[in-house]
């Protein structure tokens, strides 16, 4: 392992590369740092950049951008609270606060130090559990694998929002549109009606620019009159030595957390950033003084929700199963760049899976040099007006999904793709089910098919073998979870109701 990570270290320490980590790092802040525009937009609007590059710069560069996002959205959080993304919600109760104190400067210093200890941590993390779950999933087969896209399917639920039912009607959508194209058993056409640009199926990378992508712009049309100016003043960045003892444990504590929250596949940054302030409160000595801008209750949210990083890419490079929407839109980069996560990536190309790991530790090194040295600037990206920034998001658009496989069917499903989204978000559906079920849909009919041929037609393959029945049985705990979940707390409710009418 030690050789494999060294080598991984003596390719990423080229120029080319530490460049285009940079770059997305820079570009991954930036993003991150105006208001609405999440970490999984910035992914799916520059991914088609990567396609022409090689997989190291491609990748790297992709990561680059998640990382820098996740913690760019504390700078609008601290400034303005307003989460520059819904992973820095939880740095907004105390980063504010601070901010409102003139200690602006200090809040960014304490999130950007943090942010760099939780992704880091969770780096080595993900180098450690990776390998070893990755040896597990090497005994997979068909029938595995059609229960692990079912495991994955079943995230739906958790991913789903304020209506489950919305959230998997959603998916179910998704599955639909997922079957477009020629069968791979008999080469029957489906649902293409005549359309050769449909025989492949639709290119889920144009389908996720449209969700994620364009339908914000159209969101942002709406404020286009709204304009967004920084108020608070930016002076001293770097943390005292009193503040660094202070949020350490939280540091340590919120990036372990975050790491093993990312891992569950579903559970996304925000997640990961209100249960580290929550036990970061229940550990402090003074649980009162939160919410009134304290270092630890901003260390432990920004620890959290760059520990999820991490723990997002073990799910998808040991299992090919995304931890979250971001990881979804890396999957279909891996894919992209012919690499099909999963534990044969370890065993085929355990070098760059290495060299992947020794970037993503470049990455977040170089968003703490890039934190503490450009924050001055990065804060002056708040203020462009909505004005220049919705056409060039739109001309983004539709660059990167022709770029794709130079076609202007491509764009058509894009903008198709995002008029659905903006409709979607109005209606409260949320995007990522359709997202992840275009993308794991066609692996589970793929699988189900050949463990069917294997077995002779005997579904009850699926049961008989343990693991392939543990992953069912996890994903049917999973799908009604909180179904089960919301009938308590409905019962737990009438109970209530009843002792306070007695």
């Amino acid at each position: 392992m030690f050789s494999l990570l060294a080598h991984g270290f003596i390719t990423v320490l080229n120029f080319k590369v530490l460049l285009m980590i940079v770059c997305g790092v820079a570009a991954g802040i930036a993003i991150g740092a105006l208001p609405g525009l999440t970490a999984t937009m910035g992914v799916a609007l520059l991914l088609p950049l990567t396609f022409g590059m090689d997989p190291v710069s491609g990748i790297l560069l992709l990561l680059g951008i998640y990382a820098g996002a996740i913690y760019g959205g504390s700078i609008s959080a601290i400034l303005l609270k307003t989460p520059g993304t819904p992973a820095a919600a939880a740095t907004a109760m105390d980063g504010f606060e601070m901010a409102k104190r003139g200690e602006a400067g200090r809040a960014l210093g304490i999130s950007t130090v943090s942010s760099f200890g939780g992704g880091f941590i969770s780096v080595i993390l993900l180098i450690l559990i990776s390998p070893q779950l990755a040896k597990v999933a090497l005994k997979f087969s068909a029938p595995e694998y059609f229960g692990l896209a079912m495991f994955g399917l079943s995230i739906i639920a958790s991913i789903s929002g304020k209506s489950l039912l919305k959230g998997l009607i959603a998916g179910v959508v998704g599955l639909i549109v997922s079957t477009i194209g020629i069968d791979l058993v008999t080469g029957y056409p489906r649902f293409t009606f005549g359309n050769i640009n449909l025989f492949n199926g639709l290119s889920f990378i144009p389908v996720m620019i449209g969700l994620f992508a364009l339908s914000q712009a159209f969101s942002s049309i709406e404020n286009m009159l709204k304009k967004v100016d920084i108020k608070q003043s930016v002076e001293r960045v770097l943390p005292t030595l009193s503040d660094l003892k202070a949020i350490l444990p939280s540091v340590l504590r919120s990036g372990i957390i975050g790491t093993f929250i990312g891992i569950i596949p579903g559970a996304g940054g925000d997640i990961g950033a209100f249960v580290s302030y929550n036990e970061a409160k229940r550990f402090s000595k003074h649980p009162e003084k939160f919410g009134t801008g304290i270092p630890e209750a901003i260390a432990a949210p920004e620890a959290g929700n760059n520990g999820v990083t991490g723990g997002a890419m073990v799910p998808l490079l040991t299992l090919g199963i995304p931890g979250d929407a971001v990881a979804a839109i890396m999957l279909g980069a891996l894919i992209m760049q012919g690499l099909q996560p999963g534990p044969l990536l370890f065993r085929d190309h355990g070098p760059l899976v290495y060299t992947i790991f020794a970037g993503f530790l470049m990455a977040n090194v170089f968003m703490l040099i890039l934190g503490l040295v450009g924050i001055r600037f990065f804060t002056k990206i708040i203020a462009i007006p909505s004005y220049i920034l919705t056409p060039v998001i739109f001309v983004l658009c539709i660059v990167g999904s022709y770029a794709i496989n130079n076609n202007f069917f491509d764009v058509k499903v894009m903008f198709i793709s995002g008029i659905i989204g903006y409709l979607m978000e109005k209606l409260e559906f949320p995007a990522s089910p359709v997202v992840l079920a275009l993308i794991l849909g066609p692996m589970a009919e793929r699988e189900l098919r050949k463990a069917l041929i294997m077995s002779g037609g005997q579904i009850s393959v699926l049961f008989t073998r343990p693991i392939s029945a543990t992953l069912l049985i996890i994903a049917t705990i999973t799908l009604f979870m909180p179904i089960i979940k919301n009938i308590r707390s409905k019962i737990k409710e009438k109970k209530d109701e009843s002792k306070c009418l007695q």
